[in-house]
């Protein structure tokens, strides 16, 4: 759970607050492998009251272990990931289904940058994060770009009088290190399960 408090903006695919817009927190919840309800909307909105988590918020679900998360951090920018990698696949891949059920698997990425994105950098940072995942996924000699429930939050203060950062991919300032801390906090999760 991040306790953003006001003045922050996320752009992310949450299930719950997902988009690009002002959000007081973050939260990613553990669900059941299997998971039976319909509205998980609705379902994240009741955890975060029972968690007294007030105004506009972002929410992510799992299966994986949401407590063996793994943490990096650069000049600032952190990248939290839960890597539950039982579903993975390629996103292209040419068919679907294999006959048998799912087991449990979604990597979050949850990343708090200290400085202002642009609408643009905050979508790019998106990309950025997403390039870095499947980097890490190869680093650990795994054969996929992720899993079908993958999410990823971007976290950033929200733009003041001063113009935001315009750039986010990963040879700008701040995609750079985002890209850097992501691969890393991957990188050590997906290892943990290899």
């Amino acid at each position: 759970m991040w306790r953003l408090g006001p003045g922050w903006r996320v752009c992310g695919s949450a299930v719950l607050g997902g988009g690009i817009g002002p959000r007081d927190w973050i939260l990613n919840a553990q669900v059941p492998g299997g998971y039976p309800r319909l509205d998980p909307d609705r379902h994240l909105a009741e955890i975060a009251a029972a968690e007294h988590l007030t105004g506009p918020g972002a929410g992510l679900m799992t299966a994986a272990d949401v407590t063996a998360y793994t943490v990096a951090a650069e000049a600032g920018v952190t990248a939290t990931a839960t890597c539950g990698l039982g579903v993975r696949g390629w996103a292209a891949a040419p068919a679907e289904g294999n006959g048998g059920p799912p087991r449990p698997g979604t990597i979050n990425i949850v990343v708090t940058v200290p400085v202002p994105l642009s609408d643009a950098a905050l979508v790019n940072a998106v990309a950025t994060a997403t390039e870095a995942k499947v980097q890490a996924l190869l680093d650990a000699d795994l054969d996929c770009s992720g899993t079908p429930t993958d999410a990823v939050c971007i976290a950033a203060p929200s733009p003041g009088p001063a113009p935001a950062e315009p750039f986010a991919g990963p040879r700008s300032l701040w995609g750079a290190r985002l890209a850097r801390t992501v691969h890393a906090a991957v990188l050590e999760g997906a290892l943990r399960q290899s």
